[in-house]
This record gives C-alpha cells, sequence and structure tokens, in this order.
C-alpha cells in the first residue's frame, strides 16, 4: 500500500529526529511536526507505518518506536544527551536474563557498580531508585529488547499486568526478565517470543526487583 505524504513525513521526522538526537519522539512532537493535533490521529498514521513493515513500537515503553525497512535495516536508538545540563547518570550494577531464568551475575544488584550508563533528563525523569541491567538473552525480542541492549529500572515492588520487570525468583535462586501478570493464584511471567513458554510461580517465591522504564537499543556491529 502506498503511503500517503503525511505518513511519509512522519516516516522521515521519525528517522531523522532518531538520528539526531540518539532517541525517538514522542507522540506529540510527531503531530507537531506534520501539524496534527490530535494524538489519535498520530497514532492511527503510526499503526498504518506499523502495519507496512516500517516502523516498529512498544507502547508500554516510553518512545517506543524503531523505524525498520522491509530490507531489515534499522536506524539504531541509542541515548545521547543533547546537553551536558540536560545528562545524568545511573549505575549499570550487572546483567538479567531474558530466557530461562538463571542465577544472576556476581556483580548483579551490587551496591559498588563498575559502570554507569549516561541518560537525558527528557528520556526519564531522575529519580531514586534507577538502576541499568544488560540484557542477555531473546525472550523478549517483540519488546524490541534484544540480547545487549541495556534497560533502565526503577526499584519498585508495586507493578501492574503486563509491565515489564525483574524478577527474582527465590525458591530457585534465579533471576530473570519478563512480563508480569497476576492470576488466581499463581503468577505468570511472559515472554515476549512466541517460540518460547510463560513460567509460572507462587506470588510467594516472586520478588519484583524492578519495573522497566526505558530500553537502550545497541548499535548493531
Amino acid at each position: 500500500m502506498a503511503l500517503s505524504p503525511r505518513q511519509e513525513h512522519m516516516l522521515r521526522f521519525i528517522r531523522d529526529f532518531s538520528g539526531r538526537h540518539g532517541y525517538p519522539p514522542t507522540i506529540r512532537e510527531i503531530g507537531k511536526e506534520v501539524g496534527i493535533s490530535s494524538t489519535s490521529v498520530v497514532n492511527y498514521n503510526l499503526d498504518k507505518l506499523e502495519k507496512e513493515g516500517l516502523l516498529e513500537r512498544d507502547r508500554t515503553i516510553s518512545r517506543g518506536l524503531k523505524v525498520s525497512g522491509k530490507d531489515g535495516n534499522r536506524a539504531p536508538i541509542v541515548v545521547e544527551a543533547l546537553t551536558r545540563d540536560n545528562r545524568f547518570r545511573v549505575p549499570l550494577v550487572g546483567s538479567i536474563v531474558a530466557s530461562k531464568p538463571a542465577p544472576p551475575a556476581e556483580d548483579a544488584f551490587s551496591h559498588i557498580p563498575k559502570e554507569s550508563v549516561e541518560l537525558t533528563r527528557d528520556i526519564v525523569r531522575e529519580q531514586d531508585g534507577l538502576y541499568a541491567l544488560r540484557v542477555k538473552g531473546n525472550s523478549m525480542i517483540d519488546a524490541l529488547i534484544n540480547d545487549g541492549d541495556i534497560v533502565v529500572m526503577k526499584r519498585e515492588s508495586d507493578v501492574h499486568n503486563g509491565d515489564m520487570v525483574a524478577v527474582w525468583l527465590k525458591d530457585k535462586g534465579e533471576t530473570t526478565l519478563k512480563r508480569f501478570y497476576r492470576e488466581k493464584g499463581r503468577i505468570r511471567l511472559q515472554p515476549a517470543n512466541p517460540t518460547m513458554q510463560p513460567i509460572f510461580a507462587h506470588p510467594g517465591n516472586v520478588e519484583i526487583q524492578g519495573k522497566v522504564l526505558v530500553v537502550i537499543r545497541q548499535l548493531a556491529a
């Protein structure tokens, strides 16, 4: 299906904005650029681009857009600062598996992080309880999270169905990154990969380590 001039304008703007700033624009920024005041109309056109295979979307993550081509070429999305005053750092405390649950890496959740990642305040608000983890595995690929990406987390235990969380399975001594769902008498930890099965656990064995706020995608080699 041929794109409308407005949809072509949107696609160019998202690609150019992502290239300039290192992260994609918001719905309102897209609307302002193309002269649409209604966010629902912007979403309608973004849905069209997604159906054409030109755009990937994750509606649960801040600025969850990724430009892609039908040939598989993708614009890299990496968080970078615009100005020094706009930057802050959060500790990169270790890794989290996005596959079968596994024991945490030796430095995971350490109180003495060896690295940090730089964010900008227009990506996420600077606040207490932020930390970052490097993702290992591909169970969340349909949520646009790939092996080697970094997730920025907020330490909190009050989460809702559908939230993407880092979970500690206390009876197994293992961690994993999954979507969280409360069901009758159990917790379902759902991968975002159709080839993988959900994990079911007793609520007493599940400890939430944090909720995903932002994904920092790594440049392809």
